[in-house]
């Protein structure tokens, strides 16, 4: 961040730093070079194709949950493609098949639909172990009545051939403590498969490049699993690629007070950061505190008509004043994938941060972005 200055850029923007991004890269490559497993770009979490080129740099290619996210891999970093859809269109998946590698299937009806078609390319199915410790159901793949894989009793006795892989997908920004348990589970249910596969892919919710990070059990579990069955095997990671790699800088535009002081800012949680209210959490902002640490408490919200449009209460050393710059942490992943121009509120710019050229300006939006999209 020796160069970054969140002063000369308008706001709101988001800005990624490609030294930040970098130094997660090195460390997902080191696992894949201690391993030989492949890891895979979840795109769902972090799309920014300008920095496609590094990225496949380090990894093996990426993973996409549409077409238009395949079609983006494919042409933007033209690694390696694997797809997984609860469910494929009629009308796409001769597209999804040019584009892609690796083909999942999320049940078994879908694998007897397409299997005739899908002959070249390489074919997986996802399972679901019904094992989980994601305690939040909406980010649940395996909580009860699920939508999501084929459990072990509907794959008992079931016509393999033509499958080279499975795949499932049980975490949600967690440990390899996790992992770990999650493959007893399915070496349990699922093991007598396993010899037949030539892939097993475990999916993301691995937060691989947080500092509290167990990489040497990630490092075991891959292990286990590739010299026990041969398998080759994939991650693939969104969140890691791209943690703690960006900032959403924003502009206090008033300041007001109705039982508390409040401010009210250029970024709205509901349009430019919606896991604020989805997950829900309260995004980390330079230089402030929990309300109570610093003399100063607001309660910081968006410019929307939604009333919950709240980031949250963050406490501050000096009173703020309007065209005070307040930076938001950790704004690189499913922010610029999610975001949206709910009451024609503006998309910020997205900027990169790089050691040789400075900030850069990737994409600036306008009013025709708001128009088109209606």
């Amino acid at each position: 961040m020796a160069n970054l200055d969140f002063s000369s850029v308008p706001t709101p923007s988001y800005i990624v730093d490609e030294t930040l991004l970098k130094k997660n890269l090195e460390r997902l490559k080191y696992v894949a070079d201690r391993t030989g497993c492949g890891i895979l770009l979840a795109q769902k979490a972090f799309s920014m194709y300008s920095v496609y080129p590094l990225i496949g740099q380090y990894l093996n290619g990426t993973a996409a949950s549409s077409l238009f996210e395949a079609r983006l891999g494919r042409e933007e970093m033209d690694r390696e493609v694997h797809i997984f859809a609860p469910a494929y269109r009629e009308d796409e998946f001769d597209d999804i098949l040019k584009l892609c590698d690796h083909v999942i299937f999320n049940s078994l009806e879908q694998w007897e639909r397409y299997r005739e078609r899908a002959k070249k390319v390489s074919c997986g199915l996802r399972i679901n172990p019904e094992y989980s410790e994601i305690e939040t159901e909406l980010y649940n793949p395996c909580f009860p009545n699920s939508r999501f894989g084929i459990t072990a009793d509907q794959l008992f006795k079931a016509d393999l051939t033509g499958i080279d892989g499975l795949h499932f997908h049980t975490m949600c920004e967690q440990n390899s403590d996790v992992l770990k348990r999650t493959l007893a589970v399915v070496e349990e249910k699922y093991g007598e498969y396993l010899p037949r596969m030539k892939w097993i892919n475990f999916g993301g919710g691995h937060h691989i490049t947080r500092d509290d990070y167990d990489v040497d059990t990630l490092i075991e579990c891959v292990s286990h699993i590739s010299e026990k069955y041969r398998l080759q095997v994939y991650l693939e990671p969104g969140e890691a690629i791209a943690l703690n790699a960006g900032y959403l800088v924003s502009t206090v535009l008033e300041l007001t007070q109705n039982g508390m002081k409040l401010a009210i800012m250029d970024t709205s949680a509901a349009c430019h950061m919606p896991d604020v209210l989805e997950m829900p959490y309260r995004p980390n902002i330079l230089d402030t505190g929990v309300p109570g640490q610093y003399p100063y408490t607001y309660r910081l919200g968006g410019p929307t008509c939604l009333a919950g449009d709240v980031i949250g209460d963050y406490s501050f050393k000096e009173p703020l004043k309007v065209g005070d710059r307040l930076v938001f942490c950790d704004m690189a992943i499913y922010s610029m994938v999610k975001n949206n121009t709910f009451n024609g509120i503006n998309l910020p710019s997205i900027f990169l941060n790089t050691q040789a050229e400075g900030l850069k300006l990737i994409r600036k939006f306008g009013y025709q972005d708001f128009r088109n999209r209606l």
